[in-house]
């Protein structure tokens, strides 16, 4: 990923060892321990710097720390790991989807003895996990700071396999002379004054205008991109894409995995995947999910709401037909049925009663609170909350939704998973 650095405030490349040197001092070391939990706007405030280490740069530790247990609580156990600003944190992977990706790539070929370019090394926290399986791993990153600080980091965790080029993936690419087994590119989606943007062909390195010589020098591509990302437009633009992984973590959409193989030539896979304590994954194909007819009812006694990864990933009428259950409209993509069908993948209510907007909620919900939910609705739910008057949280559900020929206001309770 290409991202502004930051770090450069006081951090020059000459100078890393000695900034490493006064970082882990014990000094700076135990204020960060005591300061951990603390408000970082007042220490900001209160300290100019801590045994010659600027304030900035301490704060910067200890968000990522606070990120580090969050995102890749493996690294937050070594001491030693330098953090950069949060905003070049921001779009690394998690070691959940890290971690991910090692096990996706491990059913195409064999890891322990294939080689890997990172074009886009960044943090390092992908480069890091492949290179716990690949046999040798090559980290492209052209902000020489930012390199630096992954090689530092690599080396604390103990990483021997990893060779660094301070270079952009473009004038990489042109220098090549050898191959590899696959090439790995996470572009950044803030190229120009820190503005998100969701087009492959706007993000840095542009991956699509890259494709030509990327295939020059590989047979297999692995593409990370936001979950923002329209995965159709995206199939027009990437060639040889043999499967798209949508993938969420407990339920958020994280990211969007395209894997490409320079002979494949036919309709990719698209697969809908939920990383949590139990793994769920769900598979189907575009021109599939085109041709299936469902079924449209109102609301029956059951309401099933899908995954995130399932609704990114477009199986609408797919997850209809699989699960032989009811669709309420074209548009909303809520399910029913009159019987629970077990181990949906996805949010189960229970409907306990059909609602007006005109009738006394307390009724309904007697404490006065109720979660709100809207699919296909002509009021948002900030728009529900004021007019029912119901502050947020309670154990029922409102529900606004639409059917085929009418509104629906539903109040319901939410089953647990089976």
């Amino acid at each position: 990923m290409v991202l502004k650095f930051t770090f450069v405030s006081f951090v020059a490349l000459n100078k890393l060892t000695a900034l490493t040197q006064q970082l882990f001092s014990s000094a700076v070391q135990s204020f960060i321990d005591e300061h951990e939990l603390d408000d970082i706007h007042e220490l900001l405030l209160k300290y100019k710097a801590i045994n010659t280490v600027p304030i900035s740069v301490i704060i910067d530790q200890i968000i990522g720390r606070r990120k580090a247990r969050e995102k890749f609580r493996s690294w937050s156990e070594q001491k030693r790991v330098i953090y950069p600003p949060s905003i070049n944190l921001e779009q690394s992977s998690s070691e959940q989807t890290a971690r991910n990706k090692v096990a996706m790539l491990s059913k195409e070929l064999a890891l322990n003895t294939s080689s890997l370019l990172d074009l886009t090394g960044g943090f390092g926290i992908d480069s890091y996990f492949f290179s716990r399986s690949f046999r040798e791993v090559h980290f492209v990153e052209p902000n020489g700071d930012l390199l630096k600080i992954a090689q530092h980091n690599h080396a604390q965790l103990g990483v021997n396999n990893i060779q660094y080029h301070n270079s952009t993936a473009e004038e990489f690419l042109e220098s090549l002379d050898r191959k590899f087994d696959l090439i790995y590119i996470d572009p950044s989606r803030r190229p120009k004054d820190n503005q998100k943007v969701f087009s492959l062909n706007q993000c840095v390195p542009d991956v699509v205008l890259l494709q030509e010589k990327i295939w020059q020098v590989t047979d297999r591509l692995l593409v990370k991109a936001s979950p923002l990302l329209d995965i159709e437009k995206a199939l027009k633009d990437l060639k040889h894409a043999k499967k798209v992984s949508v993938v969420s973590v407990h339920n958020e959409c994280k990211e969007l995995l395209f894997y490409c193989e320079k002979t494949f030539e036919s309709e990719p896979l698209i697969e809908a995947k939920n990383l949590t304590e139990t793994e769920f994954a769900f598979s189907f194909k575009i021109s599939e999910e085109r041709k299936l007819e469902v079924k449209y009812s109102d609301p029956l006694q059951f309401v099933y709401e899908p995954n995130a990864s399932l609704l990114k990933s477009g199986a609408f009428k797919t997850i209809a037909f699989r699960f032989k259950i009811n669709k309420l409209h074209p548009s909303t993509h809520f399910y029913t049925s009159e019987n629970r069908i077990d181990f949906f993948p996805g949010r189960v209510f229970k409907i306990e009663s059909h609602v007006k907007l005109r009738d006394k909620m307390l009724t309904f919900f007697p404490d006065g609170k109720a979660n709100i939910i809207t699919r296909n609705y002509p009021l948002t739910v900030q728009d529900l909350r004021k007019k029912t008057g119901l502050k947020e949280g309670g154990e029922r559900y409102l529900i606004g939704c639409s059917g085929m020929s009418k509104k629906f206001l539903l109040v319901a309770v939410k089953l647990d998973s089976l």
